[in-house]
């Protein structure tokens, strides 16, 4: 008796071979091999969609800082903050960087400054860049542009306001005109020495002129004499004062003095009258376009490399709201 083979007879095995052939077959053709294999990576209406990303720790926040002024100044502030901001320099400023002492201290109590060494008082625009340039302040006040060998030195100067000088006599005067340029260059150098010369009474004009260390007496010197040296001292006709002070010409101008000074200074005394120049009075509209002859442009003034609470303190002087403080004081902002 012959044994019957076990297992399933072989037209199973064909059978089962037809069914996976058929069944890749399709599976191929219709999409479905290549949506199992690709499970890893999702797909929406056929298109790819990105696995979600590990969480990652978010960025810092940024400090909200405004935007810096136009004319925001460049300097090098690798330099430590020093304990105390000091500052010195023009006169005439005074009023002006103490009103903007005054915003920025509101806005930065922990940094205290001082304008004016070493009693408070400034010393005038020469002597200030002067301390600035010997290491002993840490920016300076001027109501002049620097000279060459200031700028030799490493000092920047950043205009941060307009102003004006203002010719002045006595209210008293029987001189009631106004001067030529040319007129007010040749009585500060001693070509023209009676008031009868300009179209007033014969008398004698009695110059009254300021201290050479004052920054007020070098832009005069630049801006009506142009460059040219004064007339020598030859009192009482002609008179240059040893300290920088303006009060004390102003009272002593009588009825035959003239004077010089900033507008600011001299705008609101009963006791003088502002003399036109070239037919124009120093207003702040004839100043802003530029008609009055002797406007000129205030500084504050830094070494290139310098500490970060210098460069924030003339930011702040070239900011709205600094240029806003400006104004309040009777300079004029640059916009």
């Amino acid at each position: 008796m012959t044994a019957r083979p076990s297992g399933p007879p072989p037209i199973v095995y064909i059978l089962l071979f037809a069914i996976l052939g058929g069944g890749g077959w399709y599976a191929y053709r219709s999409g479905l091999l290549d949506s199992l294999l690709n499970r890893s990576t999702p797909t929406q209406a056929g298109i790819p969609v990105a696995q979600p990303q590990a969480p990652t720790a978010p960025n810092p926040p940024q400090a909200q800082v405004p935007n810096p002024p136009a004319n925001a100044v460049n300097l090098d502030t690798s330099l430590p903050n020093p304990a105390v901001l000091q500052m010195d320099g023009s006169v005439t400023m005074i009023r002006l960087v103490l009103a903007l002492k005054g915003g920025y201290t509101q806005r930065n109590p922990g940094i205290p400054l001082a304008y004016g060494i070493p009693d408070g008082k400034p010393n005038g625009s020469n002597a200030g860049l002067k301390a600035l340039m010997e290491g002993r302040i840490q920016m300076a006040a001027s109501s002049r542009p620097l000279n060459a060998s200031e700028v030799q030195a490493g000092l920047q100067a950043i205009p941060v306001a307009k102003d004006a000088l203002a010719v002045a006599v006595g209210v008293n005067n029987p001189y009631k005109g106004g001067l030529t340029l040319q007129q007010l260059a040749d009585i500060f150098q001693g070509r023209i020495t009676n008031w009868s010369q300009v179209g007033g009474p014969d008398r004698r004009i009695r110059v009254l002129n300021r201290a050479p260390q004052s920054g007020t007496y070098s832009v005069f010197q630049e801006l009506v004499l142009l460059g040219s040296p004064f007339a020598p001292d030859n009192p009482p006709y002609f008179t240059t004062a040893t300290e920088d002070v303006t009060t004390p010409l102003l009272r002593a101008l009588g009825e035959d003095g003239i004077t010089y000074s900033t507008v600011d200074q001299v705008q609101n005394q009963q006791t003088v009258r502002i003399v036109p120049i070239d037919g124009q009075m120093p207003t702040r509209e004839a100043i802003q376009r530029g008609s009055y002859p002797l406007a000129r442009t205030v500084f504050l003034v830094a070494p290139q490399r310098t500490s970060p609470v210098v460069a924030d303190f003339i930011n702040y002087a070239l900011s709205d709201q600094g240029q806003q403080i400006i104004g309040r004081t009777e300079f004029i902002p640059l916009r």
